[in-house]
């Protein structure tokens, strides 16, 4: 968008409900993709222009007849031209993304937190006094969240376990960058550590309560078929190997000596449940759904992890 067609959008486009509007019209037309957060262009349209403005994103309807200033409008107009033309996801646009309401910065150097492990770890079913996996949140007292990308699951984890010491790995330099100013920021940082590593080699010899992973998961057909926006995101973290199990395999091998007795593994592995219970047929793998999956989650228990159930297929 030139300078010139900004200014005159500025001019006819005068409140959110108008942004909102054109917004939508332009990702519908350009035909982007989404999954960053947000599912449908009013979303995706309404996440980008609250950010932008420094509104709560919680609800659009109290600020749709908000009347902009014109520097308002051109900013707005200039990060919708933006997604449109160069297909950059929204949250490295504005900087920000959330999961559960809990903000996170992001950039290119760091893939865009997404994780359906935030959901679950807040799902009190599942986690809390009457859950099904986890009873006792005051009796976590270790927990690692391994290939932490932004910091997000250890910073969440942080809010779901308030005794745990967590430990966080990152392999990539940049993303540990990241990383780092969101513990830094989130109220954590006492009960946080963050590792450089890879995997399990920076915490050799420790124990834990519950091991927390989103690894590279992506095979070399998704790979080939990514949409533009994930062009913007690390190479690292998306590429999971032929079938997409590369690192999975390596967690899975590795997994059982760092864990505590009474100890389980939470890992995401995407659309990746067929190749992994074929490759591995004796793991007693425990699904887990939430609201937009099902089946690309699973749990393990310490005692789930025997040689015989860890031993695997190659692909």
């Amino acid at each position: 968008m030139t300078d010139s067609t900004a200014d005159t959008d500025a001019e006819d486009l005068l409140t959110v409900r108008d942004l909102v509007r054109c917004a939508v019209s332009r990702f519908n037309a350009a035909g982007i993709s989404y999954g960053y957060g947000t599912e449908t262009a009013l979303d995706e349209a309404a996440f980008l222009i609250l950010e932008a403005l420094h509104l709560p994103i919680d609800d659009l309807a109290p600020w749709l007849d908000a009347r902009l200033t014109r520097a308002e409008r051109r900013h707005v107009l200039h990060l919708i031209e933006a997604r449109v033309t160069t297909r950059m996801p929204a949250p490295y646009l504005v900087g920000r993304a959330y999961i559960q309401g809990v903000p996170f910065a992001v950039d290119p150097r760091v893939i865009i937190p997404r994780s359906f492990i935030g959901e679950l770890l807040f799902r009190t079913d599942l986690i809390g006094p009457d859950g099904a996996l986890i009873g006792d949140v005051g009796g976590v007292e270790r927990v690692l969240d391994l290939c932490t990308g932004s910091g997000c699951l250890a910073i969440l984890a942080a809010h779901v376990f308030p005794n745990a010491m967590i430990d966080a790995v990152e392999l990539s330099a940049d993303a540990a960058e990241v990383a780092a100013y969101n513990i830094a920021n989130s109220g954590f940082a006492d009960r946080i550590t963050l590792f450089r590593g890879d995997l399990f080699a920076p915490v050799a010899g420790a124990h834990y309560d519950l091991i927390l992973t989103n690894p590279p998961y992506v095979d070399a057909e998704g790979m080939a078929n990514l949409p533009p926006e994930a062009a913007h995101e690390p190479h690292l973290a998306l590429d999971g190997g032929a079938d997409g199990l590369d690192i999975v395999r390596r967690i899975l091998a590795e997994a059982p000596a760092h864990l505590a007795l009474s100890g389980a593994l939470m890992c995401e592995v995407g659309r990746g449940r067929p190749a992994l219970e074929a490759a591995f047929p004796d793991l007693p793998l425990f699904w887990l759904d939430t609201e937009t999956s099902e089946g690309e989650v699973f749990w393990l228990r310490a005692e789930d992890f025997t040689p015989a159930t860890t031993r695997g297929r190659l692909p």
